[in-house]
């Protein structure tokens, strides 16, 4: 039968309109009818937490549950089948009988950094068919629930950032279906358990930064998919386990902050997937791995912080090797340092210091065109510094008996040069003002002198931290720094500057601190740096400052002043009432006080350096904490009333204003300086009698009243009772010392001797509890210092302290492996050196001058091969000088005069070139 036109016309238009409507159909987004009792249940779940942020805003009875924000349904049921809302606020804990669990047909669940408190409950197994669990980021208590064992369909878990407590469940063992464990960063304690390598599938597994103790289990080893492996900051020992040689496809093995010990395997080839491997911080020990550097996929070691020891040697390594980083500092490898390291062609950071190296800098390295952090820091090097070194971009040479540079015509991009504690003399280098890219420059602890030059305005415009301290530089400080508007810090500490600080620094909008310690500037107060708002901490220190600290119309606030010490100047004068009104950053915890000085551009962390005298001792603070407040105005003559404004400065930690001229009262706004922790005021003349609220400032461990004109009663607090009677010396009116000094009264100042035998008597370590106790890390304590980036101690120097004692063959003091300085003169130590002290192998300075020791002296010195100054003089020293001495073929200075030595000078002495 034959269609008229009307008739095809009409069919064509009923196939394009439903053709039309299929497109439509299928363009048009999924359809979903949320199924009422899921909707309830959501819904319910969002009531369970009333203070939740706005972000669950489109949960609501008028809308689809499959539209809101973080619900997806299955395409055919409409179940609920994920729930993903991390970043949430839910602000409050997972209940037990949550509507959540109402969801049986979930397969994801994502509540990360939900602020979710609380512990995880059981009821969380009944959600059968989870894929995936994410709690991380909250604030979780508890044990893990072994009910989470029931998830057998769970490929993913992540539990970390929380603070979960216990042991892992044995049931996290039938997840079989499990790729991605993650339970770091908790409270975990116990062993790892052997049912974790039931895990077949198991691609990701980080357990760091708990409590886990014992070795791991062999177990692991059949992990076979196993690519990654964080087992960090733990308490894990034993051996390296040997089951790890089974894990063909790791490519990411992290076990730094363990006890683990002995040695590594001799061959590690096996691990040929490896790219990223660190055992930082354990207690490894034995030859230089090299084996582990023939795996051609590394990308990165870490073998710092163990005791490996011997020559560093490479195997046979292929150009095509892709490692980036090597780190082994803080070992005791020794030897040059390889030649063969400039086959690793793609190296970009290399970090060797804290060991034993010698030797030249092998020019091998130069070829190595991607190379920009060298840390070569504390080793034995010496020689010249070749000039390609400059074309790095961090060049860290500081502890070392470098002594000459050569000059580079290339172009340079360094920005962090540290040639601070070598040997480098005479004037300051004129090259280094070409270094136009350079940040940080530290010059520090050498012998240069002459003036310094007015190229370093070169500099200027990129310098950020400029440390020159501890040098012989001369003349005055050029006017250079108009344009330092990068400048953080200014350390010329210990020089013989003289003239004024230049003016322009206060163009140095970034300054945080400025250190011109001991040398002979003679100035005003710089009252004009009261300015700069970023000023954090200024030591003006024994120097030749003069005059009045406040003249009325150049006065500024320090409004971000933290610590200031202008300690033995000859500032005089009055302070008006109101002086320390505007010192803000002492009067309240600001948020900017989060920070510590650092500089947070450099890969290297620069913590800023200084010295205050506490009680007479210099201490050391290695650390500028955030929230260390501390004033020093002693040795000046500073006259008439204490400012009573310095009430208002309650976060002040250390208060010195001894050695002055102070009249009338102590003020009674001392007592609102809940956070001290030191106060001297002694050497002055206040009269009155000493506030008796001080006694109810908890934190007060250190006071001194010592030669005024008080009088009446001494508080009866607690804290007052356990200062020394030397802290109330010669104020003859006081009285109620009974319990303090065993007498009724002491009428009459002491003689000079009796005064300093008993400030000698005083336990160090009650003024460590005053000048440490508050804050951790802060500075390591009185006489002690700390190397500014691993913490470790590296110094020693407790002279003219009362120790009264004699060295103990395993003292402690033989555990500080990274002691470069030990100065004990003048403590009245006894008996015999042990040889132990042989142990201290980084030594670099020997002072025990001065004391009662006897005997003879230990062989076993001969072994400090960095030695460069001994004083053992004034004691009573018998027997031979030892023949080892010879060997310490780094030695400038020598004494042993004053003792009862006997036998021949070694002719080896003599030989040593190094003498100065």
């Amino acid at each position: 039968m034959m269609m008229t036109g009307s008739h095809c016309y009409c069919f064509l238009g009923i196939i394009t309109f439903y053709f039309c409507f299929l497109i439509h159909t299928l363009a048009s987004p999924k359809l979903h009818f949320c199924r009422p009792h899921q909707r309830d249940a959501l819904l319910e779940f969002k009531d369970e937490f009333p203070t939740a942020d706005s972000s669950l805003s489109s949960w609501n009875k008028s809308s689809d549950c499959c539209l809101w924000k973080g619900v997806t349904c299955a395409d055919k049921s409409g179940q609920v089948i994920s729930l993903d809302i991390p970043d949430t606020s839910l602000n409050s804990s997972l209940k037990t009988s949550s509507s959540l669990f109402k969801l049986q047909y979930l397969l994801h669940l994502n509540l990360m950094d939900c602020n979710l408190q609380g512990e995880i409950p059981s009821s969380l197994g009944k959600l059968s068919r989870l894929t995936l669990l994410d709690l991380d980021y909250n604030d979780l208590v508890g044990e893990i629930p072994s009910s989470l064992g029931n998830l057998s369909s769970l490929a993913f878990l992540d539990l970390s950032y929380n603070k979960l407590v216990g042991e892992i469940p044995d049931s996290i063992g039938n997840l079989i279906q499990l790729t991605y464990l993650s339970l770091g960063f908790n409270g975990l304690t116990g062993e790892i358990p052997y049912s974790l390598g039931n895990l077949s599938r198991l691609s990701n597994l980080k357990l760091e930064s708990n409590h886990f103790t014992g070795e791991v289990p062999s177990s692991i080893g059949n992990l076979s998919e196993l690519r990654l492996m964080w087992l960090g900051g733990n308490i894990l020992s034993g051996n390296f386990p040997i089951s790890f040689a089974n894990l063909k496809k790791l490519s990411d093995l992290s076990l730094y902050s363990n006890n683990f010990s002995s040695t590594l395997p001799s061959n590690m080839t096996g691990l040929h997937s490896l790219k990223y491997f660190d055992v930082t911080t354990n207690s490894f020990s034995g030859p230089f791995p090299k084996s582990l550097f023939s795996i051609p996929s590394l990308e990165t070691v870490f073998l710092a912080e163990n005791q490996f020891t011997g020559p560093v040697e490479f195997a046979d390594t292929s150009s095509s090797s892709k490692l980036q980083s090597i780190y082994l500092g803080g070992n005791r490898f020794e030897g040059p340092i390889p030649e063969s390291i400039s086959k690793f062609l793609n190296l970009e950071e290399l970090h060797l210091q804290h060991n034993n190296f010698g030797g030249p800098i092998p020019s091998s390295i130069s070829k190595i065109a991607n190379l920009h952090y060298l840390d070569i820091s504390n080793n034995m090097l010496e020689g010249e510094v070749p000039g390609w070194l400059w074309r790095l971009a961090t060049v860290m040479l500081s502890h070392n008996y470098f002594s000459s540079f050569e000059n580079s015509s290339q172009d340079t991009v360094i920005q962090q040069l540290d040639l601070n504690s070598n040997s480098f003399r005479g004037p300051f280098p004129h090259w280094i003002c070409n270094l136009r890219w350079l940040r940080l420059l530290d010059l520090s602890n050498n012998l240069f002198d002459g003036s310094i030059p007015p190229c370093l305005k070169n500099l200027t415009g990129s310098i950020t931290e400029l440390i020159l301290e501890n040098n012989n530089f001369s003349g005055n400080l050029p006017d250079v720094f108009t344009n330092a508007t990068n400048l953080r810090s200014l350390e010329i500490s210990r020089n013989q500057l003289e003239g004024k600080l230049p003016k322009s620094l206060i163009n140095c909008k970034a300054l945080k601190l400025v250190n011109v310690e001991s040398n002979g500037i003679s100035d005003e107060f710089p009252s004009w740096l009261g300015s700069l708002p970023s000023l954090h901490v200024l030591i003006l220190r024994s120097n030749h400052f003069y005059g009045p600290l406040y003249r009325r119309h150049l006065s500024v606030g320090f409004q971000s002043l933290r610590v200031i010490d202008i300690s033995h100047n000859d500032f005089n004068g009055t302070i008006p009432p109101n002086y320390f009104s505007n010192w803000r950053e002492m009067t309240t915890v600001t948020e900017e006080m989060n920070e510590d000085m650092v500089d947070s551009n450099y890969s290297t962390t620069y913590f800023h350096s200084m010295e205050m005298v506490l009680k007479g001792v210099d201490t050391s603070f290695e650390r500028i904490e955030k929230d260390f407040r501390a004033i020093d105005f002693s040795g000046n003559k500073i006259s008439g009333k204490i400012p009573e404004s310095i009430g208002l400065l309650k976060e002040l930690r250390l208060l010195n204003f001894s050695g002055n001229m102070f009249t009338s009262e102590i003020p009674r706004v001392f007592t609102n300086l809940t956070n001290l922790e030191a106060l001297d005021l002694s050497h002055n003349k206040l009269s009155g009698q000493i506030p008796q609220d001080l006694g109810n400032l908890t934190f007060l461990s250190y006071m001194n009243f010592s030669h005024n004109l008080l009088q009446g009663p001494v508080p009866r607090g607690t804290q007052f009772q356990r200062q020394k009677c030397s802290s109330f010396l010669d104020n003859p009116k006081l009285f109620g010392l009974e319990e303090i000094c065993g007498e009724p009264h002491i009428l009459y100042p002491p003689s000079k001797q009796t005064e300093e035998q008993s400030e000698s008597d005083e336990p160090m370590f009650s003024w460590i509890a005053a000048s440490v106790a508050y804050v951790p890390g802060v500075f390591c304590g009185l006489g002690v210092t700390c190397d500014d980036k691993s913490g470790q101690v590296i110094s020693l120097n407790l002279v003219d302290t009362f120790l009264n004692s004699s060295f103990k063959t395993n003292s402690s003091l033989f555990r500080l492996q990274y002691l470069r300085h030990l100065k004990l003169s003048y403590c009245n130590i006894q008996g015999d050196i042990p040889s132990s002290l042989g142990n201290l192998s980084r030594l670099t300075l020997i002072d025990l001058s001065h004391n009662g020791l006897v005997g003879e002296i230990p062989a076993s010195i001969g072994n400090l091969k960095r030695l460069r100054h001994v004083e053992l003089g004034a004691n009573t020293l018998i027997g031979a000088i030892p023949s080892s001495l010879g060997k310490l073929n780094q030695l400038r200075y020598l004494s042993l005069a004053e003792n009862e030595l006997t036998g021949e000078i070694p002719s080896c002495l003599l030989e040593l070139k190094a003498f100065d």
